[in-house]
């Protein structure tokens, strides 16, 4: 029976004794009752007395000092946050030296606790533990052990790689943490070269890239090149244009004599349009390829093989193959609805240029790499209307229309385009808004197109205007010294139009690079009169310090101390795009201080806004945040928070945002309402109203708006811009500002950012389709890159799908049909209720070939028989679709191959985006499917056997999102 102890008095009295293990059987016990009798020990034992009156550091000395003896593995309260305390002391100590490049002066008591708790996780098999830990205390050799004693090394480095991005906010020790990470990597028996070239383009290393590439490539394994175009596919994903035109450059040619002859051919798909300046010029470059190969023959056959390898991979990096596929799966997917533009354009007054341009962004945006161009072309005459800036902005629109046909954009808009020799003759207005198109054709693709941009530089300021905006969306991030000193001579023309676009430009061709020409623009907006060309250098030196994190803050603290509005105002937009994504306490904290603090309306509103970057990586913090903002009594922060949640959320559907943005379309406000509207086009994009039923809601709230003449233009305006939003790419596009490695999306931040100048340039709305990312799959094969194979996936899980409305009509009138004929057969029961009981199993078929007379009354009965067929059935549990297929975010992880498929995926990950495939039985003959059928007939009418359970479960609805069914033979009686 255990002793009641009613007293601590007698284990104190021990504490006096001489004899130590008396003193250490005291206090060993005075650990149990301290809870019980801590008024009587308080007095006696310090440790405790410190501890329990949150004394933690004097506590943490004491413990200090008991060295070995204090023990890392009891479990009590006492010991988990005393040892919580240590590891935070270690940690600030060890990051204070890392910050001012000290040695770390740490008492080597309190690194012996940290070193003995992470050994103790190590040897428990606490490994995710250990890596925090080691992280958070700048121990690497602690982070090395822990991953390669771990079971699985491959999850652990992918569990590390996650908490890096999301935990580590320096970045000079991310950078620390990944490359020794990628040491790990290379020392495992089958390095995972995904991964490590996923870490490498983090750390900007393009060499090491290209030495795997290279690699992959040389092996005489088939599936080592599959990988290797694997890899390819998933670093464009990421659109850093710079380091993928790296890494091809540093690609070695083949090793043989008639290398000469092959070269061309290598550098085909890279230089593919740098020689390019029409359609007929494409045509020699195809010639040019298929006379290399035929010099291949005469090579060593590794080395030919290589050389074929190696014009592939060339291809994929320079972005061409990705574009070609893209482009054909946005045309044969396209499932834009044009009766919308059509009500739009007739609900708009012909006076009302701002809603007339609106209209045209909404067409551009809503076919945005489609090239379908329907709408304008029926629209001639409602088209010529626009005048000066708009016809600008009506031109511009084609290239976002035609994003992506490098081979054609030029001769697409060649009727635009400023002519050479006579001076043209056309509108300028439309030669710059072609130049501008053609930027947007090539954006961040533009090799071949960069001289011609450069040439109408020497022009006029509207046809400069077009030119400089076109030319930094083609040269996004390659910080080319020629082409900045060509933008830079605009510049110091002193013309605020052109020197609007040229700053802006300078900012976009020097994305990223922090260089020493942000001074030099910072110097020439205090010197120029100009206020347009203030705002254009202030975002251009925002997007300078894109992504530079902590090195950035000596210009941000230099613009956001200046006395001139405009250029705190781009100080703001600085440390949105130096932080973005990265969640940084002290970056939140600074713009919500200028939010409420700052006497301009206009660097209020944008601090606001630039939270949306900041918080894009975790999305449903921004509605919490920008909460009271979104209240304020100042109109402009609250377009700022509407925004700053559209930017955050975009593409997410999140619940909390929708309901913030709610109140906020119904603003007192005018320019508020229109905020709110594009907001909440941003965050339903590709949701249905199936899995919203605000989405549904939100489409009748703008077709109200737009109808409604007594609303005011910059409501309609935000109405129709949001249509178009919704509907974006035909459908298939959504905006997504990380990738699925977590690396931000260069063009779509950058794309948003220039966006969100509309407020004070429309034709910036363009900037919009940079943030597009589709929605689709594609499968490839080595064997046959340049024809993609497209093998079938199902979905195991049923998933909500859109719902149409004529899907809703068929399924009301489906209801009736069935209520009527319940109706109808319980009178004919109770009428024969004397021969009802013998026909009980068949009376739903002999009623209906009984009753052939009547079905005038019910009105088609054989459709409503199905339909009760159809509800006895049980509901399938995945559906086969076919490749390409159009694949919405949050269905991603369902997606998965057939089983015991021919093909399988080179990477293991969800299979979405590009993906190779291995053949497993490459003896058999292969059936391709090609993309490039634009007729969704043929897609669907061309069924294998395998297909035949898609086909039938598809039937239905093809019947009813397609063309309605004509109605069963009926005869009609009075």
């Amino acid at each position: 029976m255990a002793t009641m102890v009613s007293s601590a008095g007698g284990l104190l009295a021990m504490l006096n004794e001489t004899h130590p293990m008396l003193k250490f059987h005291a206090l060993s016990n005075l650990n149990a009752f301290v809870d019980y009798f801590w008024p009587e020990i308080s007095t006696s034992v310090p440790i405790m007395v410190f501890y329990y009156l949150g004394e933690l550091n004097d506590s943490l000395s004491y413990a200090l000092g008991a060295g070995p003896l204090f023990d890392v593995s009891e479990d009590s309260d006492y010991l988990h946050t005393l040892l919580a305390k240590a590891i935070d002391e270690y940690a600030s100590l060890k990051s204070k030296a890392a910050e001012s490049n000290d040695e770390a002066l740490v008492d080597p008591r309190l690194e012996a606790i940290v070193e003995r708790m992470l050994d103790k996780c190590i040897v428990d098999g606490r490994y995710q533990q250990a890596m925090g830990m080691a992280i958070e205390c700048r121990r690497l050799d602690k982070l090395e052990e822990a991953i390669t004693r771990s079971d699985n090394v491959h999850g652990t480095l992918s569990y590390c790689i996650n908490i890096s991005h999301s935990f580590v906010n320096h970045r000079e020790y991310r950078h620390e943490v990944l490359r020794c990470l990628v040491k790990v990597y290379q020392r495992l028996p089958s390095p995972d070269y995904l991964s490590i070239c996923q870490c490498l383009m983090f750390l900007d290393e393009p060499e090491g890239v290209a030495r795997i590439l290279e690699k992959l490539l040389r092996s005489e394994n088939k599936d080592d090149a599959l990988l290797a175009f694997q890899i390819a596919f998933d670093l464009v994903e990421n659109e850093h244009q710079a380091f993928l035109l790296n890494v091809r450059d540093r690609l070695s040619n083949p090793r043989s004599q008639p290398s000469e002859s092959v070269q061309p051919g290598n550098n085909d798909t890279g230089s593919a349009q740098n020689e390019n300046p029409g359609a007929s010029e494409d045509v020699e470059m195809t010639d040019r390829s298929h006379a290399s190969d035929g010099s291949l023959n005469e090579m060593d056959p590794i080395e030919a093989s290589y050389a074929e390898r190696l014009t592939k991979i060339k291809g994929i990096l320079s972005g061409v193959t990705s574009i070609q596929l893209t482009l054909q799966f946005l045309y044969s997917h396209n499932k834009s609805d044009l009766l919308i533009l059509k009500t739009i354009k007739q609900s708009v007054e012909m006076r009302n240029s701002v809603c007339h341009s609106a209209t045209i962004y909404a067409n551009a945006i809503m076919h945005a790499g489609t090239t379908v161009d329907t709408f304008l072309r029926e629209n001639l005459d409602w088209l010529s209307r626009a005048t000066n800036w708009a016809k600008f902005s009506a031109t511009a629109g084609l290239g976002v229309i035609h994003r992506g046909h490098l081979q054609q954009g030029r001769s697409l808009m060649a009727p635009y385009l400023p002519q050479s020799g006579a001076g043209g003759g056309g509108s300028p207005y439309s030669e710059g808004g072609a130049l501008y198109a053609l930027g947007l054709i090539h954006a961040n693709h533009g090799e071949g197109i960069k001289q011609f941009l450069r040439d109408s530089l020497r022009s006029t300021n509207v046809i400069q205007h077009g030119a400089c905006l076109g030319l930094g969306l083609v040269s996004l991030g390659t910080a080319d010294e020629d082409i900045y000193d060509d933008i830079k001579n605009v510049l110091y023309t002193d013309s605020a139009v052109a020197g609007e676009a040229a700053g802006i430009s300078m900012g976009l061709l020097m994305v990223g690079s922090a260089s020493e020409k942000a001074s030099e623009m910072l110097a020439y907006a205090h010197e120029t009169q100009h206020e347009k060309i203030i705002r254009g250098l202030a975002l251009g030196i925002a997007l300078t310090v894109y992504g530079r994190e902590e090195e950035a803050d000596m210009l941000i603290e230099q613009m956001t101390r200046d006395q001139d509005p405009i250029l705190r105002y781009g100080g703001m937009y600085a440390l949105a795009l130096a932080y973005q994504g990265t969640a940084n306490n002290k970056a939140i904290r600074q713009l919500l201080h200028f939010a409420v603090s700052d006497v301009s309306d206009d660097v209020r509103r944008t601090a606001v806004l630039a939270l949306g970057f900041v918080l894009y990586s975790e999305p449903e913090q921004t509605p919490r945040i920008v909460s009271l903002l979104s209240e304020s009594y100042n109109p402009h922060v609250r377009y700022g928070a509407a925004l700053a949640v559209g930017i955050s959320c975009a593409g997410t559907g999140l619940s909390e945002a929708i309901s913030l943005l709610e109140p906020l379309t119904s603003d007192v406000v005018d320019f508020v309402r229109q905020g709110a509207l594009i907001a909440m086009a941003m965050v339903m994009v590709q949701i249905s109203e199936t899995s919203d039923s605000r989405v549904g809601t939100f489409r009748r709230q703008l077709e109200k708006i737009i109808l409604d003449k007594h609303e005011d233009t910059m409501s309609k305006m935000g109405a129709i811009l949001a249509s178009g939003i919704l509907d974006a790419g035909g459908r298939n596009v959504t905006i997504r500002l990380l990738s699925k490695t977590k690396h931000d999306k260069v063009t779509a931040v950058v794309g948003l950012a220039v966006f969100s100048q509309f407020w004070y340039w429309y034709p910036l709305i363009y900037f919009s389709q940079s943030w597009s990312s589709y929605l689709m799959q594609n499968l490839l094969c080595l064997s046959t890159l340049d024809q993609p194979l497209f093998p079938l996936l199902h979905l195991p899980v049923k998933l909500p799908t859109a719902v149409l409305s004529t899907s809703a009509k068929a399924k009301a009138r489906v209801k009736k049909e069935a209520e009527q004929k319940g109706n109808a057969e319980k009178t004919a029961a109770r009428t024969e209720s004397s021969s009802s009981t013998g026909q009980s199993s068949g009376r739903g078929k002999s009623s209906a070939e009984k009753d052939g007379e009547d079905s005038m009354q019910v009105d088609s009965p054989s459709p409503s028989s199905a339909s009760e067929k159809k509800a006895s059935e049980p509901e399938a549990s995945f559906e086969i679709l076919t490749n390409p297929a159009r694949v919405v975010p949050a269905q991603e992880q369902f997606i998965k191959f057939l089983e015991e498929s021919r093909y399988v995926p080179v990477k293991l990950a969800p299979p979405s985006g590009f993906i190779l495939l291995k053949d497993l039985r490459p003896t058999e003959p292969e059936v391709l499917s090609l993309t490039g059928t634009p007729s969704p007939a043929a897609a669907s009418g061309s069924t294998t056997a395998g297909q035949q359970q898609a086909a039938s479960s598809s039937s239905s609805a093809m019947a009813v999102d397609e063309e309605p069914q004509p109605p069963q033979p009926f005869e009609y009686t009075s």
